[in-house]
């Protein structure tokens, strides 16, 4: 049996996070740890929230994917997957179509990609704001090249890729109830 990376993909406010914590509150899915150099914040908690790295141990792990934001580094390892194998037979991660892609070319049919969508990108700031998200940031963030990039899925993802509109959370739930049925049962047949 190979375990399963659910990757999480598509554009601010689609609800990567909601889906990914549905996944794990009702499916054998773990959440993919990542780490940064970054210090803690108050209440976080090392190989909960992030594995808290140092400058020199940071680069002792295998990342598939790894930026510098704001002077510290983060990413996302081999080793973090593999612990969250050791939990359950499926892992999940949200990430950016750019960490998606990666994900993609790296894992092969390890990965299940799953791009959300919405019908109507201009509702998305109205998410964003109803999540709480500060004015500022939330502007900056709709005129982003990356926001833009993830409104719609990239080339190097179609054919590989599950599309799924997040237009109404209760027809996502189904869908998402059906994908983790098929994974289930291929992981069965497989093992």
């Amino acid at each position: 049996m190979t375990p399963k990376v659910l990757v999480i993909t598509g554009a601010t406010g689609t609800g990567k996070t909601t889906v990914q914590n549905y996944l794990v509150s009702h499916y054998p899915v773990t959440k993919v740890i990542t780490h940064t150099t970054r210090p803690p914040r108050q209440g976080e908690v090392d190989g909960v929230d992030y594995y808290f790295e140092t400058p020199a141990s940071f680069p002792q792990n295998h990342y598939l994917e790894s930026v510098v934001y704001a002077g510290y580094h983060y990413g996302s390892s081999k080793e973090g997957l593999a612990r969250g194998f050791k939990r359950a037979p499926f892992d999940a991660i949200v990430l950016d179509s750019a960490g998606a892609i990666t994900y993609a070319q790296e894992l092969g049919d390890q990965a299940v990609i799953i791009f959300l969508t919405v019908s109507q990108p201009d509702k998305l700031a109205h998410r964003l704001s109803k999540r709480g998200d500060d004015e500022h940031m939330m502007a900056q963030r709709l005129a982003s090249a990356e926001y833009r990039r993830d409104l719609t899925m990239p080339l190097a993802l179609q054919g590989k890729a599950i599309q799924l509109n997040n237009d109404d959370w209760q027809q996502t739930q189904i869908k998402l109830d059906d994908l983790m049925t098929r994974l289930q049962r291929d992981e069965a047949i497989d093992s």
